[in-house]
């Protein structure tokens, strides 16, 4: 049996990433850490400067960042350093694709935007905040567990880094019998986009209510399609998006869907805080996902991401109460108001309908 699972949510970057610095700090087996963007910053400074102090005593470190994500750094003589400080560092994938592997548009994409964080096999943290300075004051929902979910975090990243080291022989996924927690993983592969599709059942199956927050909402016709059968049956469905991130076009693509989703009786709140990049949904009180999944189509289809997804109702209701907690800094999108807006309004949202796919 695995150890029951501890874990503590963040609102507020500084509060994760100083809980994180911590334990990196009292390592003594193990650092391993996948990030999408990573900027030699202040920030990144102090965690790396830890890393390596860990490295010298010893501890083996790991570090698994996204070429594209972290481009400041690709090309630089990091990688380099780090290793003569006993830290190792891949890229995964290179910043321009390789079109004799994949000779399509999708070669952009397929990129590990996953954030993991394991320290000695026993602490773990994912959730949606980046390695960078400039974003700590963004809305961000992170979470710091222990027990035996750790394993499933730890086995993914191993087989992340051999895949980046393109090494064939993959482990074996580490299989928990924790009928609770699961990390589970998006590989753009078929049959492998595991987050997508459990959500996809969760929201079938639900009765009472759905609460999504999403940065990027730019989803597939699938996920439109459940979200909306649910709305009809009388679901409860809200969903928290940024009024404005850090994306013109993403902006554009979600207004796009706008008066689908209102018509079928889905509430649309624009939050109007800091930037509110949280990943999470809750359904009916009984099932709950935090990671670093977005709503749109290039993390659904295309990236690898990872999340942590749970049947814990007391996580469920903490996770819940920061929805509403964000909710209640957000405004309802007014259907009658939405329809009576200017025609000129308008044109964006429908010229952005002819690029959407690739959003």
């Amino acid at each position: 049996m695995p150890s029951p699972v501890k874990w503590t949510l963040y609102a507020s970057n500084e509060e994760a990433w100083n809980a994180m610095l911590a334990d990196c700090a009292k390592a003594e087996k193990s650092i391993v850490l996948e990030q999408y963007i990573f900027v030699n910053d202040e920030y990144g400074k102090k965690l790396i400067d830890i890393c390596v102090e860990r490295a010298a005593k010893g501890v083996k470190v790991r570090f698994l960042w996204d070429a594209f994500g972290s481009f400041a750094l690709l090309g630089s003589n990091i990688a380099e350093d780090l290793k003569k400080k006993g830290v190792d560092l891949v890229f995964w994938k290179t910043l321009v694709p390789d079109y004799s592997k994949v000779p399509n548009w999708r070669s952009w994409f397929l990129r590990d935007h996953r954030r993991t964080l394991v320290i000695d096999g026993k602490i773990g943290y994912t959730g949606s905040m980046c390695v960078y300075e400039k974003l700590k004051n963004w809305r961000d929902t992170n979470v710091r567990l222990e027990g035996g979910i750790v394993m499933e975090m730890d086995n993914a990243f191993d087989r992340m880094w051999m895949r980046a080291n393109k090494q064939r022989k993959i482990p074996n996924r580490v299989k928990v019998r924790d009928h609770e927690f699961r990390y589970i993983t998006n590989n753009p592969t078929p049959g492998r986009r595991h987050i997508y599709a459990e959500m996809i059942e969760a929201i079938r199956s639900a009765r009472h209510y759905i609460y999504i927050t999403t940065p990027y909402f730019v989803p597939t016709h699938r996920l439109i399609r459940v979200l909306r059968l649910a709305a009809k049956r009388g679901v409860d469905v809200k969903l928290v998006i940024p009024e404005t991130s850090n994306y013109f076009t993403i902006d554009l693509g979600a207004r796009s869907y706008f008066n689908t989703l209102l018509e079928s009786g889905i509430h649309i709140f624009l939050y109007s805080g800091n930037m509110i990049h949280a990943k999470t949904a809750v359904i009916d009180g009984d099932w709950a996902t935090v990671g670093t999944m977005n709503l749109d189509r290039i993390s659904l289809l295309y990236n690898y991401e990872a999340n942590i997804v749970t049947r814990n109702t007391k996580f469920a209701e903490e996770l819940a109460a920061l929805f509403v907690m964000d909710m209640n800094e957000s405004k309802e999108v007014n259907s009658k108001e939405w329809h009576s807006r200017f025609f000129a309004e308008k044109i964006p949202e429908v010229l952005i309908k002819l690029v959407r796919k690739f959003l």
